[in-house]
């Protein structure tokens, strides 16, 4: 059991000792995927670090520790370059991304990142949820539609599919 326990019962457990002014463990990851547990999640005082040459291949381990759990869930990037965070953007399966932010504050929204406040993360159906928002008041509330017959407003395909329409492929 090393759930939100402090770093001085965490290096207990696993045999050596730390300081009572040390908050967090930070340890150096070698290798990642099952069997490799500072690739899992942790929800305790330990941080892993990985070295990576390029940012290829920080895409690459992203996409390994992703492929190993936690699907869904939000990554964070620090950086000034939009090239970078487009590209995590689009190959990070998760429902979030903080940029420049701290994750264990940014993801459960905050004043200055225009997310919700939550205390409950949704993961997409890459986590096995149904939605990939923060959980918050409106999911709560119970509403009920009341639906009347309007006259028809059927949209082309034209303008339902913009630029990315095109007729010759109806077949």
């Amino acid at each position: 059991d090393t759930v939100a326990i402090s770093p001085q019962q965490l290096a207990k457990t696993a045999g050596f000792e730390v300081p009572d002014d040390i908050k967090f463990i930070f340890v150096e990851g070698d290798q990642i995927g099952k069997g490799h547990f500072f690739s899992y999640e942790k929800l305790t005082t330990l941080f892993a670090m990985y070295k990576y040459s390029g940012f290829d291949q920080a895409l690459s381990m992203m996409k390994a520790v992703f492929n190993t759990m936690g699907k869904g869930h939000s990554c964070g990037i620090y950086s000034f370059n939009d090239e970078h965070i487009h590209r995590l953007a689009m190959a990070a399966p998760v429902s979030r991304i903080m940029v420049r932010q701290p994750q264990s504050k940014a993801n459960a929204g905050s004043f200055t990142n225009g997310m919700p406040m939550t205390s409950s993360l949704g993961c997409g159906t890459w986590g096995g949820n149904i939605i990939s928002e923060n959980v918050n008041l409106k999911h709560y509330m119970n509403v009920t539609w009341v639906s009347r017959p309007i006259p028809e407003d059927r949209p082309t395909l034209e303008e339902l599919f913009g630029e990315f329409y095109n007729p010759e492929l109806e077949a």
